[in-house]
């Protein structure tokens, strides 16, 4: 009976995956450790092909990623023969940004009989869709949501980030390399001198995938952190794209937001 593999990153999806699939292989790269779970397998990109043939050997057929990594830094003396004949295709698609490489990597686990699934495929409520899940939406929310879906659209574009806040109308940050926590931060830390009067609008934080994103792999993640840091950042709420970002504990994330007074919207595209 063929199995499926979780290429297990960091934060709490890989757990949230696996404990809503039926004995998955839990697989990870050398030095990662994903949250509340204990790897099978661990393997190093310079062997990425022997790797790929010791999954089909366990009856592997299927695999999902899910969790975040970091580029590895490579070495190039520990390749094998057969990886370092792909090592020219992933530095090319490297030079494209991470959605061109992600799309490299499921073409070569692909071409070695392996199926890359999506978070979607196993969990699909782990994408909720369309829905104002709490709280009270303004004009002015509404407003920002357009504005803020126009930001993420021209970032992701260029491959830059997956998110922005907004507020009347003006972006306050967006995100980058350093992620979510990293913007939230940032905006809490505004004077308020730069911001509007929050009695016209708090402002809201907006999540969505890139344009074209393939969305088997690395689809933007909220969970009940974001909601907390959205809080300190002094914001009215928290949007996304619907049937494109992943919520870890939905049910968690709407008592968050309960208690600090935000409203949460799955908007649809």
């Amino acid at each position: 009976m063929s199995r499926t593999a979780i290429i297990a990153g960091r934060g709490g999806l890989p757990a949230a995956l696996a404990q809503a699939m039926d004995k998955p292989l839990i697989v990870a790269v050398q030095g990662v450790t994903p949250s509340g779970l204990t790897p099978d397998l661990t393997f190093r990109v310079e062997r990425l092909i022997p790797f790929l043939r010791t999954l089909q050997d366990q009856d592997v057929r299927q695999v999902v990623f899910a969790g975040a990594v970091q580029r590895p830094r490579l070495d190039p003396s520990a390749f094998d023969p057969e990886t370092a004949t792909f090592v020219p295709r992933l530095l090319a698609a490297m030079q494209g940004g991470d959605d061109a490489t992600l799309r490299e990597v499921i073409a070569i686990f692909e071409e070695q009989g392996l199926t890359v699934i999506g978070v979607g495929e196993v969990v699909p409520g782990l994408l909720p869709g369309p829905g104002q899940l709490c709280g009270i939406l303004s004009n002015s929310d509404h407003t920002d949501a357009i504005r803020a879906a126009m930001i993420v659209a021209a970032l992701g574009a260029v491959d830059v980030g997956q998110g922005t806040v907004v507020q009347q109308g003006l972006c306050l940050g967006v995100e980058t390399l350093a992620g979510t926590d990293a913007l939230l931060a940032s905006v809490a830390a505004l004077p308020q001198m730069l911001r509007p009067d929050p009695a016209h609008g708090r402002g809201l934080y907006y999540k969505a995938a890139k344009p074209g994103q393939d969305m088997r792999i690395d689809l933007p993640t909220l969970g009940p952190d974001t909601i907390a840091a959205a809080a300190r950042a002094g914001l009215g709420g928290v949007a996304w794209q619907a049937g494109a970002v992943i919520c870890l504990d939905l049910p968690a994330m709407t008592s968050a937001a309960l208690t600090a007074g935000l409203f949460l919207w799955s908007r649809a595209p």
